[in-house]
């Protein structure tokens, strides 16, 4: 009986629009394009399994920076109060404002931290200097593709027109220098202690900051420890 009431007079309903894109019909670019928008929330989950299986505090506070930019632009969106374009042309979402385009903001804070951390942070500590450049280029010419295809997709998607991208892109991008630099000057100086602490301790948080490039000191460290299992094991059965 409950259940017919509840059939007769059903609730509106809303959906979960986190990863609700709308494309043209029949559209194979629109489409291609609705999914290379969802990259954020992708570099989003790709961030908290880092954090959960890493623990290490550069990536803690790279996706602070995240959190913090993503709070500057729904700040700044209920400041200006600019619509998006095509009003009505989209059903579901998270805002009616469109200035400035929050995943143009969030890709392009993304690449440009990735960026200087590439060339500033990671340094290359065997003779392969020519190659170690030669990855860092191509991945950040990939990273820029990614960037410019989810600003673009956007505009195309009538989610924002050109100026909110632009403007998100902007704002992304001096947030992600800005916060680069506030992590290499004030909070890496303090990752030792923070890293020292018992609760840090406990859930076995790391800090990898005095490690030049991180990729090659676990593949070494992995090797080592793999090789040296192995020897062992290969002693034991003889």
């Amino acid at each position: 009986m409950a259940l017919e009431e509840q059939c007769s007079a059903p609730p509106r309903w809303r959906s979960i629009s986190l990863t609700h894109v709308e494309f043209p019909e029949d559209d194979l670019t629109g489409e291609v394009l609705a999914y290379i928008s969802l990259l954020p929330i992708a570099i989003l989950v790709g961030f908290v399994t880092l954090i959960v299986f890493k623990r290490e505090l550069h990536t803690i506070s790279f996706f602070g920076g995240l959190i913090l930019n993503e709070g500057v632009n729904w700040l700044l969106k209920h400041i200006l109060r600019e619509p998006r374009p095509c009003a009505g042309a989209h059903t579901t979402l998270n805002t009616e404002y469109g200035m400035p385009s929050s995943h143009s903001q969030l890709i392009w804070f993304f690449v440009v931290y990735f960026f200087l951390f590439l060339y500033l942070r990671m340094h290359q500590t065997n003779n392969a200097r020519c190659v170690d450049l030669l990855w860092r280029h191509i991945l950040s010419i990939i990273l820029l593709g990614m960037a410019l295809s989810v600003s673009y997709s956007r505009v195309y998607l009538l989610y924002h027109t050109w100026s909110q991208v632009f403007y998100g892109g902007v704002a992304g991008s001096t947030i992600g220098i800005i916060w680069f630099f506030f992590t290499q000057e004030v909070l890496t100086p303090l990752f030792p202690k923070i890293a020292a602490w018992p609760i840090s301790e406990y859930f076995l948080v790391r800090d990898t900051s005095l490690i030049p490039n991180i990729l090659w000191f676990e593949y070494t460290v992995t090797r080592s420890e793999a090789r040296n299992r192995q020897r062992k094991l290969g002693t034991k059965l003889q």
